[in-house]
Formats: structure tokens, C-alpha cells, sequence
């Protein structure tokens, strides 16, 4: 074989090589995932609050940094931080953004008309504003409620049952976050008198609970916003510091140190949001998947806080507890 022929052969070898490289695909970049959160990111013994969104994405076959990528960021009370964050996701063209709570779900609709959004938030979407229907919401978020109505009478009546002396009602809620008027349909069922403290930040607590104080108020119920669930360990050691039984709806409250919490699973609705984005990544469209109740609900009683507070508590409370805080 002469040379000119070996240098053909050579050359032949080469331009075909090129030419298979040049026809397969470039590697694919990975979906994303913007997680829109108010609060702080978890630490120490802080439960992490989508662990039940990454168990469940994992059971659907998507692992973090493997197949998905998981862009947390928290906004740490702040909401030019939650904007700044969200607009954030909007510039990097994000695949989907799941947002807990009403503060991130109304910064992401703010923002963004296009991105799907998948919410865990809200007790009515409807009358929220972000569900034509439950059914078939339309637009381009969807997702699973926190609340209904009619759990807040039923939270009510958890915390007549812990101070049976019960007639005066402190309601902590951050005004702008959210308004649920079962709230007060709740308590003139039960015949109980209420107060709203309205905190719009940390700055307003000190000023809340004085004024629980001066109403004599005998118990608070906290409505688990961003803003009380990002600063939920102040507002149960200033509850403990005022001798005022608490309750709220998120677990996540007991934890820190509420007396009470009655509500959704949150875990439980974490693994439900994440089939909601599992669908949407293949495909589906957002405005077409049905908002979901929930369906799991948690009773926990923070027997720490009782002792701290002097409280016997009746027996048959114990009792209907599916958790106990020692």
C-alpha cells in the first residue's frame, strides 16, 4: 500500500468520525425546578420543610443533580428577597416553580404568566383568584390546598377542648397574606369571642401580644402564613412568656413550640406536589391538572410547652394525638 493511499484512508477515517460526532445529540440540560420558599433555609434540628417534595420526587424517578436539578431559595422573611428570587427563576427559564405558601405563590404569579406553578397553598383558589375551577384551573399554576373551609372552626374546637374555661380568642394573621372567613364562623359556633392581631413582621409582635394581653385573651390561634411560619419560634416562646395556649395548622408550629397544631400533613402534601411536576415535566399542562384537597391530616400535641405552661390537659386530648412532643 503506497503512501497517497495511506493518507486517504486516514483522512476517510477521520471525516467519518467527525461526521457521527456532529450527528449526535448535545447532552441535555437537565429540567429545573425553582422551590420558592418565605422562610429561612432549615438548620440544626429543623425539619426541612419539602422533604416530603423531595421523597416524592424521588420516588417518581427524579434525583436531584442526576436527572433534575433543585434551585432552593429562600427569602428569609424578606419580601424583596422572595422578588428578587422568583424573578430570578423567570430570567434562567426555569421548568416549573413550586411555591409553598400564599406570599411565593403571589410573587410567582406576579411574575410570570408562561412558567408552570405548582402550588401548596390557599383554602379557596377560587375565591383566591388562582383557579377558574378546581377541576380544570386554567392559566399556569395548579397544585394541592393547605386548607378548607371549615378547619378553622375545627382548630377552634381543639383548643376549647385543651382550656375548657375558653371565651376570648387572640387570632394572629398577617392581613395581606390571607383572609379566611371561616375563621370567625368558627368561632360564633362555639360562642367565642375574638381579637385579631395583625403582624405584618417581626417588628408587630411584641406590640400583638400586648395586645392579647389587654383583651384577656385565653388562648391564640396563629393562621400558619409565611409570616408567622418563618418566624414561628419567636411567636411560640412569646406565647409561652404570656401564658397563652397556641395552636396552628402546620406541624411545622408544634415543632417550634405551639401547644397545638391541627391540619394537613405537610409531608403528605410535599409528595403530592411532586406528582404535580412529575406531570408537567412529561408534558402535562399545568392549567389542566385538578387542585387537590388534602386528604392526611395531623393532631400533635407539644407535651414540653403543657408542662411549660402549667396546663393538665384532659385525658381524651392525649388520646386523639397522632403525635406527641416530649
Amino acid at each position: 500500500m503506497n503512501r497517497r493511499l495511506v493518507v486517504s484512508i486516514a483522512m476517510a477515517q477521520l471525516a467519518a468520525r467527525a461526521a457521527v460526532l456532529h450527528a449526535q445529540p448535545a447532552r441535555a440540560v437537565l429540567p429545573r425546578i425553582g422551590v420558592l420558599s418565605f422562610g429561612h433555609p432549615p438548620s440544626g434540628p429543623e425539619p426541612d420543610p419539602i422533604t416530603g417534595f423531595r421523597r416524592g420526587m424521588r420516588d417518581l424517578g427524579h434525583d436531584d443533580g442526576r436527572n433534575i436539578v433543585l434551585d432552593l431559595r429562600y427569602a428569609e422573611g424578606r419580601p424583596d428577597l422572595l422578588a428578587a428570587n422568583v424573578a430570578a427563576f423567570v430570567r434562567s427559564n426555569v421548568d416549573v416553580i413550586l411555591a409553598g405558601g400564599p406570599l411565593p405563590l403571589q410573587f410567582a404569579r406576579q411574575a410570570t404568566r408562561t412558567v408552570p406553578i405548582v402550588a401548596i397553598s390557599g383554602s379557596d383558589p377560587v375565591r383566591e383568584g388562582w383557579a377558574q375551577t378546581l377541576a380544570r384551573p386554567g392559566g399556569n399554576v395548579t397544585g394541592v390546598q393547605v386548607t378548607f373551609l371549615g378547619l378553622a372552626a375545627k382548630q377552634l374546637e381543639i383548643l376549647q377542648g385543651a382550656v375548657p374555661a375558653l371565651e376570648r380568642v387572640a387570632v394572629m394573621v398577617a392581613p395581606a397574606e390571607l383572609d379566611d372567613p371561616g375563621v370567625e364562623a368558627g368561632a360564633r359556633a362555639l360562642g367565642l369571642q375574638l381579637t385579631l392581631l395583625e403582624v405584618r413582621g417581626p417588628d408587630d409582635f411584641e406590640r400583638a401580644f400586648e395586645t392579647a394581653a389587654a383583651r384577656r385573651a385565653q388562648g391564640l390561634y396563629a393562621i400558619a402564613t409565611n409570616t408567622v411560619v418563618a418566624h414561628r419560634t419567636r411567636l411560640a416562646r412569646l406565647a409561652i412568656e404570656h401564658r397563652l395556649p397556641s395552636i396552628s395548622e402546620l406541624t411545622l408550629l408544634a415543632d417550634a413550640g405551639f401547644l397545638l397544631s391541627y391540619g394537613a400533613d405537610l409531608e403528605a402534601l410535599g409528595r403530592r406536589a411532586a406528582t404535580y411536576v412529575d406531570k408537567i415535566l412529561k408534558g402535562a399542562r399545568a392549567g389542566e391538572l385538578a387542585i387537590e384537597l388534602p386528604a392526611v391530616f395531623e393532631f400533635v400535641v407539644n407535651r414540653k410547652t403543657a408542662a411549660a405552661l402549667g396546663m393538665a390537659m384532659p385525658q381524651s386530648l392525649w388520646m386523639r394525638a397522632t403525635r406527641l412532643i416530649e
